[in-house]
């Protein structure tokens, strides 16, 4: 089926009632893999994707092509990669049907059995622990294998092959041809031919388009345009697809919470395909929801952790391990240059880096953990091709000689033209003028990853993901990776060079894994081994976030494997997931409450307002405002509101024993996913308990993260007299609480508490606050005048009975 013809809307599945058996959020190596087990035994299937489907010829490849093809939405932007930027590294991940497997090297290699850690201290504290092991993971090593066709490269005569393999026997290190997802011949076992016609798989191909064998083009990181790679739109999804599973692409998970009565509400937008190439307003996209009883978030380390990140408002009780554990799976670039035929130096040596697919070869490095005297963290190097086009590319950067070959050309053909030559034939001048293409012929990239030390950590910065991490913990490890990356250049009579990032000690990942760590408890780690998250039942992570730490070698096959795992003990099971004790209060549920909020009484009346900013700080999962306040702090939690309060009626307001206001403006906390509009609000001035030395100042108000789940910030300022002069104190400090759904005040006390903490006015702020105060209306004096003289009275009434004691003669 042709990208046109793949559905991303079908014309009843976005109604309210939409329920199936199970969501997948993202269909990389462990969304597909769950889309497939769940269809094939007859559950229904929804898999939410955000990019496009790739058919056979659908990938970019012109220049004009190339430069949209990035994933940007609000830019207009729908294409296949999605680049990262943090403080410490680059991260770059795919936007497709199909996730990761559209551009990766298609290597399959399993973990290594003794990486598979338990209890290894990390720097700062804490452990990285596997809570699997080799063993429980290698059947489903096996039916991915199978499923993806894993075929290890079968050419003997590729230029760089051969070179990986001489500089492995010349450094006597162990090297291998890995298993490839890749399809190199027509028949299973059969002579590999390039560019011959692929049968098709008794389940179909989702794109109905013909497939062909490996061409050895190097193109397979830029999506393979032949269908020669056993990408999971081809095989895991177009077996899903066949066992009935609805694959909708377009269409970006917003948000998610569990259901009261069991299961999950997901939310998400769909991209409309005529905005490709127009900026797009993407936060005003309608949402859709969907219903399910259980959930597999499978979009990505990034994704994934984003989307618990900025839903955690719906996730009362989640682990603190949220963010915890990331890592680049110690990726790392080099370079090969200036290659010679030999560690003598004879002359130029072919590698011919764009021949073959992007991987075919690995070198393996040992580990302390191996045993066999090796010290250090373990790690793979393997060859990393690149399209024909790189060679191209490369040719032009080396500008003198470019530049020189250009004038030479002109000089020839100007002589030929004014000269009187009779030479029409200019073969040799064109030759001249490309040049030999020595520098492109003679290197290689180099592509290091394994075990670097997964100490990072992925935190919300406003409406961002940010992550925290340094290569500095891990130097020691890519340090080891460079000279080994040096070896091997000097074994085949060439130079290393660093890719320009490291210089600054940047890398650039295409392995991020970690953030929604497993482990074996609550503290230790997001979801359990098998990806079902701690305290939510039904709600699972399958894909590369749930790794606790570096794979080694490629993760894709581990990742896939852990699914595939996952979903058979799912599978397995009998019983429905039970209702997961955290559920929110549904958005509707106060609807039959009273309203506190005043209205104005009619044109004569005359409205003040004034603006209040506050910042402090938030813990989740306490209930104390000053335990939250120390927590926050501490964990760099912050949040702050800027709030516009309005007296519609002043008359009104001054003469009401509550003196009722509304507050309207936005709560900003990365914690709860950034900036969250106030959709209604209340205040009151000074109201009146059963202490007459007291007055509070309550606040409510109604927010909504942006995954749609509702909560409420409660609080007050308490103003009373303590010995000293605490004026200012107390009218600038505000306790509050955050509640799960949208409460009105009979509601607090059942109310699930999300978490606490304290805001203050600082001094700036409110000298600035001073300067907002506004009235509308015939008497705007007046009303002035009447909201002073209520402040300041009850001030008085609290402070000054000790303020006239202080003054009395002892």
């Amino acid at each position: 089926m042709s990208n046109e013809r793949l559905p991303t809307r079908s014309s009843d599945r976005d109604r309210a009632g939409d329920d199936v058996d199970v969501v997948v959020v993202g269909s990389g190596f462990g969304g597909s893999v769950a889309a497939y087990r769940f269809a094939e035994r007859g559950r229904s299937v929804v898999v939410l994707e955000r990019g496009k489907p790739y058919p056979p010829n659908g990938f970019a490849r012109s220049p004009a092509a190339m430069a949209r093809n990035f994933w940007d939405p609000g830019r207009g932007l729908y294409g296949l990669f999605d680049v990262w930027s943090f403080r410490g590294l680059e991260g770059v991940v795919s936007s497709g049907l199909g996730g990761g497997s559209l551009i990766y090297a298609n290597v399959l290699l399993r973990k290594d059995e003794k990486w598979f850690v338990k209890e290894s201290p990390l720097p700062g504290g804490g452990y990285e622990n596997w809570p699997v092991s080799r063993a429980d993971l290698d059947p489903h090593y096996t039916a991915v294998e199978e499923m993806l066709g894993a075929t290890p490269y079968p050419y003997d005569d590729t230029p760089k092959t051969l070179a990986m393999h001489e500089a492995a026997d010349r450094l006597g290190v162990p090297i291998e041809r890995p298993p490839l997802a890749v399809t190199f011949a027509p028949r299973p076992a059969g002579t590999p031919v390039p560019g011959a016609p692929i049968p098709e798989p008794e389940y179909g191909n989702l794109h109905g388009l013909p497939r062909s064998t490996c061409r050895l083009c190097g193109e397979c990181d830029v999506g393979c345009n032949f269908g020669a790679k056993n990408t999971l739109d081809h095989t895991y999804l177009s077996a899903a697809r066949h066992h009935g599973a609805d694959l909708r692409t377009r269409c970006e998970v917003r948000g998610f919470a569990p259901r009261p009565g069991g299961g999950w509400e997901v939310r998400y937008v769909v991209h409309d395909p005529a905005r490709e190439g127009h900026p797009t307003a993407i936060d005003r996209l309608p949402l859709q929801r969907i219903g399910c009883r259980r959930l597999v978030l499978a979009a990505g380390t990034f994704g994934t952790t984003y989307l618990l990140l900025r839903n955690r408002a719906g996730l009362r009780g989640i682990s603190p391990a949220l963010g915890n554990r990331f890592s680049g799976n110690g990726d790392l670039l080099g370079l090969v240059l200036n290659a010679t035929d030999g560690a003598a130096g004879r002359g130029p040596r072919r590698l011919d880096s764009s021949t073959g697919p992007v991987i075919t070869s690995a070198i393996r490095v040992g580990d302390e953990l191996d045993g066999d005297g090796s010290s250090g963290r373990g790690f793979y190097v393997e060859d990393a091709g690149y399209p024909g086009f790189v060679d191209w590319l490369a040719e032009g950067v080396q500008v003198p000689g470019e530049v020189r070959r250009t004038v030479e050309f002109g000089l020839h053909r100007l002589l030929s033209r004014f000269g009187g030559t009779r030479h029409s034939h200019v073969s040799r001048q064109l030759a001249l003028l490309l040049g030999p293409g020595v520098f492109s012929a003679s290197a290689l990239p180099l592509l290091g990853m394994g075990r670097d030390v997964p100490d990072g950590r992925l935190s919300l910065s406003g409406d961002y993901l940010e992550v925290d991490w340094t290569a500095e913990t891990s130097l020691r490890y890519f340090e080891r990776v460079r000279s080994t990356m040096r070896e091997v250049a000097e074994a085949l009579g060439g130079e290393f060079a660093d890719n320009p990032l490291w210089w600054t000690y940047r890398v650039i990942t295409v392995h991020p894994l970690g953030g929604a760590p497993m482990g074996r408890h609550p503290a230790e780690g997001v979801c359990d081994s098998y990806g079902e998250v701690f305290g939510f039942p039904g709600l699972y992570v399958l894909d590369g976030s749930a790794l606790p730490g570096p794979v080694g070698a490629n993760p894709s096959l581990t990742i896939a494997a852990f699914a595939d795992r996952a979903c058979e003990h799912i599978l397995d099971e009998s019983s429905v997931p039970a209702t997961a004790a955290a559920a929110p209060l549904p958005a509707g549920a106060v609807a039959s409450a009273s309203d506190p909020q005043p209205q104005a009484d009619g044109p004569r009346a005359t409205s003040l307002s004034f603006t209040e900013e506050m910042k402090g700080y938030v813990a989740l999962d306490t209930e104390d405002p000053e335990q939250g306040r120390a927590l926050g702090r501490s964990r760099h939690q912050r949040l702050m509101f800027r709030l516009t309060i309005t007296a519609s009626d002043v008359d009104r307001f001054v003469v009401d024993p509550d003196h009722p206001a509304t507050a309207a403006g936005y709560v900003d906390c990365d914690l709860l996913g950034g900036r969250l509009p106030v959709e209604r609000g209340w205040f009151n001035l000074f109201t009146r308990g059963d202490d007459p030395s007291r007055r509070l100042m309550p606040y409510r108000l109604h927010l909504r993260d942006p995954g749609g789940n509702p909560l409420t910030l409660v609080g007050h300022k308490d103003v009373h007299d303590d010995p000293g002069f605490d004026l200012w104190r107390d009218t600038s400090t505000l306790y509050y609480r955050l509640l799960s759904g949208h409460v009105l005040p009979d509601g607090d006390a059942a109310a699930p508490v999300l978490g606490a903490g304290v805001v203050n006015i600082l001094v700036r702020d409110f000298v600035r606050q001073l300067t907002t105060f506004r009235t509308a209306g015939p008497h705007p004096a007046r009303a002035l005048e009447r909201f002073g003289r209520l402040f300041l009275g009850e001030l008085w009434a609290v402070y000054g009975p000790q303020l006239a004691r202080a003054r009395q003669p002892v």
